[in-house]
């Protein structure tokens, strides 16, 4: 069986669904991320595979063995079992040191390297109301990790960091995995920090599994929308615009819609490269351009690196049939 088992898990609030028959499977050291958008039942999931929250129908299974929800157990969670919740709080006004102390079972050579690699050891003098966001943060990681979880569930870690902080907990929690050997499932709304990171990717949409798979399937091959939404950018080509492409690089609509990202609009001077379409706005963002198009009535995105292009040229737009979605 495999390391993480969540099997059938439904959960009904106030007679609606926050989760409908999610099942899913996690093998040891395996990075699974989890996308959807606010509301969508990302947390209460995580909750659930705490042992946190009782779900409605389902289970959820362990080193195969069943996680006893807070109905069945006196202190609800799983002793290997750890989350980090984005609403996570410190005692007041106790030194840094103090907290740690109070948690650790481990020697003081393996806490001197926990804390290091937290990036924490500077802090332990300090006490908890002059600690910046990002400071708490990880003493509220450290604190969790002096435990020694085998599972460590992170729900939105990066939420209101600046770039300075952000970059650090990033680097901190592909350490965890590295050198503490330990599986970790992260909730982020943002692509860059989950396409970079997971080994797979869920996506949630009111409350079921509508897509799994590697961040280059689902960046590249949205099933909808929604999909595609969350993950960035992207041009949704209908009616004679999609014709008109599909005609130009040949291939089949079969009576969907075409989608795909703005790096994969290739643009072109020859005729013989693709559609005709008209440049109507070009912005520069450092590394690359976005063009705005007009394509047989429709306004496509593309980016690209070529500074060449101005308002009002003509270009020929096309695309590899394997960067295409079908929505």
């Amino acid at each position: 069986m495999s390391f993480l088992n969540v099997a059938g898990v439904s959960l009904l609030e106030n007679e609606n669904a926050a989760l409908q028959d999610v099942s899913f499977s996690q093998e040891e050291f395996q990075k699974i991320a989890i996308a959807g958008e606010t509301g969508s039942g990302k947390s209460t999931l995580l909750q659930i595979i705490a042992g946190l929250t009782e779900p409605s129908a389902g289970e959820v299974f362990f080193e195969s063995r069943k996680v006893i929800g807070p109905v069945e157990k006196l202190v609800p969670g799983h002793p290997h079992i750890f989350y980090l919740s984005q609403q996570f709080e410190l005692p007041q006004f106790l030194r840094v040191e103090q907290i740690l102390k109070y948690a650790n079972k481990l020697s003081s050579e393996e806490a001197a390297e926990l804390y290091d690699l937290c990036r924490i050891s500077h802090l332990a003098k300090r006490q908890t109301n002059q600690l910046s966001g990002g400071e708490r943060q990880r003493i509220a990681l450290a604190r969790l990790l002096i435990k020694r979880p085998k599972l460590l569930l992170l729900d939105e870690p990066f939420s209101n960091l600046d770039g300075a902080h952000k970059k650090i907990l990033k680097s901190i929690i592909h350490d965890i995995g590295e050198k503490l050997d330990i599986t970790c499932i992260l909730i982020s709304h943002d692509p860059h920090d989950t396409l970079s990171w997971a080994d797979q990717i869920l996506v949630l949409q009111a409350g079921q599994i509508i897509q799994r798979g590697t961040p280059e399937q689902i960046y590249k091959q949205p099933v909808n929308e929604y999909t595609a939404a969350l993950f960035g950018n992207y041009n949704l080509l209908q009616g004679a615009a999609a014709k008109a492409v599909a005609t130009a690089t040949g291939i089949s609509l079969n009576g969907k819609n075409l989608l795909i990202r703005p790096e994969n609009i290739l643009l072109s001077a020859d005729a013989a490269e693709g559609v005709a379409a008209t440049v109507q706005q070009v912005n520069y963002f450092g590394s690359h351009y976005e063009v705005q198009l007009q394509v047989a009535g429709t306004v496509v995105t593309s980016k690209t690196t070529d500074p060449h292009h101005q308002p009002g040229s003509e270009v020929f737009v096309s695309f590899s049939p394997a960067d295409v979605s079908y929505v």
